[in-house]
């Protein structure tokens, strides 16, 4: 694994402003947001909704990601993402999410997630991971993808591929009739064939017109995870996967996660629909 020095925290920048026009989501301004007390099955309405918000988070991320590169600070990155979203119309959904203070999540090297973007300077042979939501027309859309910066080493590049593969691999496994706990049980089985940790406290999650709906997707085998998956379900898989131990400490900001042997992590996400016969991929850019 790259020799690199562990990460420390950078300076934040000034909070960046979202026009007054543009609709908030409940929970801007408050501790936390409120309880969704919803139905996990969404109508068609709600569904297209989403479909918007999920695209425009997906191109967002995508616009950031064609900064990645060694010099750029992450605060540009967030810039880049906050500045699409707010274009298009839509409000960045971590923007005030619970005070955190940034428009998308900027998580490199072993920082497993929650990182927040500021002054620090990507390396060359650094790994990132972009996670973007966008809240419009009521509802969000959620993703994530990790990215290499400059010459990245083997087992990094492996890692990162390994991890978008589980992904890929979780999703194929979405249908109705199943339970939740299967698309968990996909990504250990196939994690463990390389020895890499399963990150288990932090998940996937229902998605809507709330941020967090309350719906848990573990990403490990939880036999609790009982769940059946039904036409019409919106959430979340974004495996996080480790070269090392699962288990992690929380810096002082009370947001970044990172491994606690400080091995690197990776992870991807997508938000979906159960369909009839499987899933429908909604943050596609």
């Amino acid at each position: 694994m790259s020799g690199q020095s562990l990460l420390v925290p950078g300076k934040l920048s000034p909070t960046r402003q979202v026009p007054a026009s543009i609709p908030r989501p409940e929970y801007v301004g408050k501790p936390g947001p409120a309880p969704y007390t919803g139905p996990e099955v969404q109508d068609a309405d709600t569904v297209e909704r989403m479909r918007v918000a999920s695209r425009i988070a997906a191109q967002a991320m995508e616009e950031a990601a064609k900064a990645v590169a060694p010099g750029v600070t992450t605060d540009e990155l967030d810039r880049i993402a906050h500045e699409f979203m707010i274009g298009h119309g839509a409000y960045p959904s971590d923007l005030g999410y619970r005070g955190f203070p940034k428009s998308l999540c900027t998580s490199l090297n072993e920082v497993i997630c929650h990182g927040i973007p500021d002054s620090t300077v990507l390396r060359d042979g650094d790994i990132v991971n972009l996670d973007v939501t966008a809240y419009i027309h009521g509802v969000h859309g959620d993703c994530n993808a990790t990215y290499f910066v400059g010459d990245v080493d083997e087992e990094s590049r492996l890692l990162v591929e390994r991890t978008r593969e589980s992904l890929a691999r979780a999703i194929k496994t979405v249908r109705p009739g199943r339970q939740i706990n299967v698309i968990g049980r996909v990504i250990e089985s196939y994690a463990k064939r390389f020895g890499y940790g399963v990150v288990r406290d932090f998940t996937g999650h229902g998605i809507n017109t709330s941020f967090h709906s309350g719906l848990i997707i573990p990403h490990y085998d939880d036999p609790r995870a009982t769940t059946v998956m039904q036409p019409g379900m919106t959430f979340t898989i974004e495996p996080m996967l480790t070269l090392g131990t699962h288990e992690y400490d929380v810096w002082d900001d009370g947001w970044t996660v990172v491994t606690k042997d400080r091995k690197r992590t990776a992870q991807f996400e997508h938000t979906l629909v159960v369909t009839a016969d499987g899933a429908e991929i909604l943050t596609l850019p």
